[in-house]
């Protein structure tokens, strides 16, 4: 498994692997697994030298992190990069007042209370290490302060603006202080990370979905942002929830709902391109966003043995450059998006 180690802002070292572990299918999204799926699945994902891992507490309110904990336990704290997130508070309710039914399955009953103040994000940490059994994590993100979340532009910017009214210098203290190295914002907006890239002294993002074979906005005025001031990127969403590795077929979702016809026509325009080199869509989709000098790793879920497995024969598929090149060419992928290949 390749890595890199990205040197952040701050002037801390991470060690990064090419593909990250994430996590939320081990707080059983769309389906409950059972403790001895998750602990197999973390072992093939670490068997195959992944060695980022990606959590957060809405995983399972509280359920992966404390998989987690059970797998990483008697493993050297050092062999391993951790993040998880903060901006939510997990307060315990009735069952039927639980977060996510329909999403999570058989999980604590607890509701989400978003907090982004500095006793906010200092509370969630301590819940976070006790849960995760750790004694510091590497990377703390601010999860999903954008308006998929909240509903309007007008309530994600209040809670921006409370981030840094307070809770940004909880994250100076604790990366100060050596409980974190590098903190950042998980989210699937890049303007978002754009906006608090700019208000404060940021180090890595976490962007879901936005830089992928089908969107490339980013490269507008974020990415070279990230470039300048040597901020890292995580890519989450590589398949845009699901239409890159699918297909443009018929129920394929994009953004986590049904992809509208525009988005199935687009890639199914992609598809065309990417099949006359013999390759495939999933392929090109998760190798694409990794090549950008601001990408420090992309991280696909896995639920099984077998999905780990998967993502490590995706990742390693050879791919002509000649494919870029076309896609380029058919207007796919911009023309200043780095491919493999390019300089």
């Amino acid at each position: 498994m390749k890595s890199k180690i990205f040197k952040a802002p701050s002037g801390a070292e991470i060690p990064f692997t090419e593909l990250g572990f994430g996590t939320a299918p081990l707080g059983n999204l769309f389906r409950a697994l059972r403790e001895d799926e998750a602990q197999a699945t973390m072992q093939a994902a670490w068997e195959a030298g992944i060695r980022y891992i990606d959590t957060a507490p809405l995983y399972g309110l509280g359920l992966s992190e404390t998989r987690i904990n059970h797998f990483l336990r008697g493993k050297p704290r050092d062999s391993y990069v951790l993040s998880t997130k903060v901006g939510r508070l997990l307060e315990v309710c009735p069952p039927s007042e639980r977060t996510g039914i329909g999403k999570f399955f058989d999980t604590p009953s607890r509701r989400e209370i978003y907090d982004y103040s500095h006793d906010g994000i200092m509370r969630s940490i301590e819940f976070s290490l006790e849960r995760l059994g750790v004694d510091r994590i590497d990377i703390l993100f601010v999860h999903d302060i954008d308006v998929a979340n909240h509903k309007s532009a007008a309530v994600r910017d209040e809670k921006v603006a409370e981030l840094m009214k307070t809770g940004y210098g909880a994250l100076v203290k604790l990366r100060d202080q050596g409980v974190i190295k590098a903190f950042g914002a998980g989210v699937n907006e890049w303007e978002v990370c754009e906006n608090l890239a700019k208000q404060g002294d940021f180090d890595i993002f976490l962007l879901a979905g936005r830089y992928t074979l089908l969107e490339q906005e980013a490269l507008n005025s974020f990415l070279p942002l990230c470039e300048r001031r040597k901020i890292g990127i995580v890519i989450g969403g590589a398949y845009n929830s699901g239409i890159l590795a699918t297909g443009a077929k018929p129920g394929a979702f994009y953004n986590y709902d049904p992809a509208p016809q525009h988005i199935l026509d687009r890639v199914a325009g992609i598809e065309k391109v990417v099949a006359k080199h013999g390759v495939k869509l999933v392929e090109a989709a998760l190798r694409f966003p990794l090549v950008h000098p601001a990408v420090v790793t992309v991280v696909p879920g896995a639920s099984r043995p077998e999905e780990v497995a998967l993502n490590m024969r995706t990742l390693a598929a050879d791919i002509p450059a000649a494919l870029w090149a076309d896609l380029k060419s058919a207007g796919f992928i911009r023309a200043e998006a780095p491919v493999p290949g390019s300089k």
